[in-house]
């Protein structure tokens, strides 16, 4: 199975505001709190599906299914998002990522 990286996600993220420049806001360091806002926005849409639906229906249905999936999708997209607008690296993230890791691993 193939891996599906950040750097790919951030790839697509990059082509995307290239096709919708003239309506989107730019990928900036002045808009990064925006992306952040708009992400919470859609975290929200995944508690409503989860909290409305039930993990037993989460499991069971498609639909809720990958209307789930979809709307974690959308919390990426302004995640790469707020990625690019920083200039955050995929090293970066997988450094920092793999500290609080091990400072995890030995917590309890």
């Amino acid at each position: 199975m193939n891996r599906f990286t950040i750097r790919e996600m951030q790839d697509m993220q990059e082509t995307l505001q290239k096709k919708y420049q003239n309506q989107w806001e730019p990928i900036a360091p002045e808009t990064g709190k925006n992306k952040l806002l708009w992400m919470i926005g859609e975290i929200g849409e995944v508690i409503d599906i989860i909290k409305k639906s039930g993990s037993d229906k989460i499991i069971k249905d498609s639909l809720t299914r990958d209307t789930l999936i979809e709307e974690m999708a959308d919390v990426l997209m302004y995640y790469n998002d707020v990625l690019l607008c920083y200039g955050i690296t995929e090293e970066e993230l997988k450094k920092a990522y793999v500290a609080k890791f091990e400072k995890n691993m030995k917590r309890w």
